[in-house]
């Protein structure tokens, strides 16, 4: 993926990462501007909340929050594909990090989505950096009668460092990393995992001091569903619960509110919920207040808060919703 045109117009990189993965096995989302996410891809079990910038420094805290916890619930692994940081571009097959996101050139993901061939090295304050597999340095150097102060001197680094290497406890540079593997004849560095799931962040905030929040739909929030609500989403909220009907069943929704919203305002969400529904395998869902006679939108269904106040509990919606879907 050649970047020699840049500054190049985000429109036309959106299209190059979207054809990219199209072209080799992901089903891919639509679009989605004003969003934390730009695009969803899945391969199998790999399901990717793609964001797509020019300058990587463009993306705030506020859309890494959103972004992590959607990844969460979804079990996605959340990523950024960017060309430059300020006005310095990004090296291939190396990974950066913005907001505790990783960041990656196109060209890096072009080798990972083609070649299935993974980046070692990650930028950090300091310089570059690789994780190795300690172990291996261990029984190599153990095998060929080194004492850690033997192989510490012709590695040009001190006795502690290479204990601490054998030990996973410490990065090593790359060039450090390139001695070490010449001297051992043994591949020592480890890829990076770029498609884990983030870990929920633990606030150091005391539950008494936390800001309350109002969760919408406050009908679900009463029938008992965790309400994750969102800002810079295509939709309004996730719901989940516990409670799984059968095996087929998720036990999390995208849930869409009407909000005063015209009905061709809620058409065009629609669309894009079913279009992330179908990627994500959640199912979808409209929340209306109002008395309007419709029980799906655009295939959606819907579900009216009159009809929520009469339920007794979480599983007489997921009843009602399930039913629904079938219909549509």
């Amino acid at each position: 993926m050649h970047r020699s045109g840049i500054p190049m117009h985000r429109d036309n990189f959106l299209t190059q990462i979207n054809e990219l993965l199209s072209n080799h096995g992901f089903e891919t989302s639509n679009i989605y501007d004003r969003s934390c996410f730009d695009m969803v891809a899945r391969r199998g079990l790999l399901l990717l909340l793609l964001k797509v910038l020019i300058n990587v420094d463009g993306f705030s805290g506020e859309q890494a929050q959103e972004i992590k916890k959607l990844s969460q619930t979804f079990l996605a692994s959340p990523l950024i594909v960017g060309v430059k940081s300020k006005n310095e571009i990004l090296e291939e097959d190396v990974v950066y990090e913005r907001h505790g996101i990783p960041v990656i050139a196109p060209e890096t993901l072009r080798d990972i989505v083609v070649d299935e061939v993974y980046p070692e090295v990650f930028a950090d304050r300091g310089g570059y950096y690789v994780q190795m597999d300690g172990n291996i340095i261990k029984e190599v150097r153990e095998r060929e009668n080194l004492s850690l102060k033997e192989l510490a001197d012709v590695a040009h680094v001190s006795r502690e460092t290479i204990y601490k290497y054998e030990r996973g406890m410490v990065r090593a540079f790359p060039e450090t990393a390139m001695i070490l593997e010449n001297i051992l004849k043994m591949k020592i560095t480890l890829s990076i995992n770029l498609f884990e799931v983030p870990k929920p962040e633990v606030s150091n905030i005391p539950d008494n001091q936390e800001k309350p929040t109002e969760m919408e739909p406050k009908e679900l929030v009463k029938l008992g569903f965790g309400v994750i609500n969102t800002h810079k989403t295509p939709f309004d909220a996730i719901a989940k619960t516990d409670i799984i009907l059968s095996s087929k069943d998720e036990n999390a929704f995208i849930t869409n509110m009407e909000k005063k919203r015209n009905y061709q305002v809620l058409k065009k969400m629609a669309l894009n919920v079913k279009d992330l529904s179908d990627i994500t395998g959640k199912d979808a869902v409209f929340i209306m207040g109002s008395k309007r006679n419709i029980e799906s939108i655009e295939g959606i269904p819907v579900v009216h808060t009159s009809e929520i106040v009469e339920m007794e509990s979480s599983t007489d919606f997921l009843r009602v919703l399930k039913e629904r879907k079938e219909c549509n």
